[in-house]
């Protein structure tokens, strides 16, 4: 050992002393940078919670005021999850739906609570105090989850006004109907009188008091048209609601009018585009709509002519109900007026046929519209919701 000790020189050791201290130098400089890189990245750090902090603090406030506006709408905010189960309901839609909404699905409440009307995303409900309320329901998707949020908006008050305004316009319509009518009604009524008068005569041939007979009941008959006519305008909104077929509706009214229609050598197509569908109405009112408008075709057409009746499903739920003719059309200075009651361009008409169509239409919350040019034909669509 002492030999291998005293083999070492001076200047070996030397250089082995010269060696650590080039290490410990190496090493006390690493351990600096790195105390270095420790504060800043507590420093990074600390600026980095308390930048969480701020934004944990500023979305606690947001959520704060977002449950306090949701609890404060007047409308009624059901959250969905993806199974279909009530997660969240604000204090509106409790008032409206009733307690113990959560965890329950959203078909079951909506199928105990709420009963579908003839209007698009309208529904009725009874509500705890008896009162029968009408709500407008819209759906939006949520992007996480594949739930949804039902937005139920209460609209009885303007639903109530929308009533009254038409009882109102209805009562007007007739008193202008109560005008007209004096005047329609004497023309057909002094003739059939006129007629009646004649047949008072003595010595009167069999021929001439069978002829007289028949313009009598003729003209009395056209009273009777003319009454049944206005009684169904003034009657409007019509009467039971059922389910209603478009394919069975539309061969019921080819039965009914087909005959008529062959009788004057005029052809009818039918074009069901409905695909199965049916629309929730007044059977009996919506077949009598349809053949008003079905018979203005008839009389606008000569032999040889041809009438469509068509049924189509539009965008958003809608059913057009469209009846064409190939016959002389009516100047676009007269649509304005087609649907007035007492408005007519043929000698022995009522003026009654459209002026029906429409009140059905709009009962059925539908619209009519028409679309002619002079020479050209027309059309009449009547849209229903389905």
């Amino acid at each position: 050992m002492s030999e291998a000790v005293k083999s070492v020189s001076p200047q070996e050791l030397e250089q082995a002393f010269s060696l650590f201290n080039e290490a410990s130098a190496q090493l006390t400089g690493a351990y600096q940078e790195l105390q270095g890189q420790v504060e800043r990245l507590t420093g990074e750090l600390a600026l980095a919670n308390g930048e969480l902090r701020r934004q944990y603090q500023e979305k606690e406030a947001l959520s704060q005021r977002l449950a306090m506006l949701l609890a404060a709408l007047p409308a009624g905010v059901v959250v969905v999850d993806g199974a279909g189960v009530i997660r969240e309901a604000n204090a509106a839609a409790t008032r409206m739906l009733g307690d113990g909404l959560l965890d329950k699905p959203w078909s079951q409440v909506a199928a105990h609570s709420l009963r579908q009307t003839p209007m698009p995303h309208e529904w009725e409900m009874t509500a705890a105090d008896e009162t029968l309320c009408r709500l407008n329901i819209s759906v939006s998707p949520l992007a996480a989850g594949g739930g949804q949020i039902v937005l139920l908006h209460d609209v009885t008050e303007a639903y109530q006004m929308e009533q009254a305004l038409q009882r109102h316009q209805r009562l007007s319509a007739m008193g202008e109907m109560a005008a007209g009518l004096a005047h329609q009604l004497r023309t057909p009524l002094a003739t059939a009188l006129l007629y009646a008068a004649n047949l008072t005569k003595p010595g009167l041939a069999e021929p001439e008091r069978i002829r007289f007979s028949e313009k009598a009941l003729a003209r009395l008959r056209h009273l009777e048209q003319l009454i049944q006519g206005m009684l169904s305008f003034v009657r409007g909104q019509g009467g039971e609601r059922e389910a209603v077929v478009v394919s069975d509706f539309l061969a019921e009214l080819r039965q009914i009018i087909e005959p008529q229609m062959a009788q004057q050598g005029v052809q009818l197509g039918v074009d069901d585009r409905s695909d199965g569908c049916a629309v929730h109405g007044d059977r009996k009112a919506l077949v009598g709509a349809m053949v008003n408008l079905l018979e203005n075709a008839l009389q606008a057409s000569n032999a040889g002519g041809r009438v469509v009746l068509r049924a189509e499903l539009t965008a958003k739920g809608w059913l057009a109900l469209t009846v064409r003719d190939s016959g002389r059309g009516f100047d676009a200075a007269l649509e304005d007026r087609l649907f007035e009651p007492f408005f007519t361009t043929r000698i022995e008409g009522t003026g009654l046929g459209l002026a029906i169509v429409r009140g059905v239409a709009e009962a059925h919350g539908g619209t009519i519209e028409a679309r002619s040019a002079s020479g050209e034909g027309s059309e009449f669509v009547l849209r229903l919701p389905i």
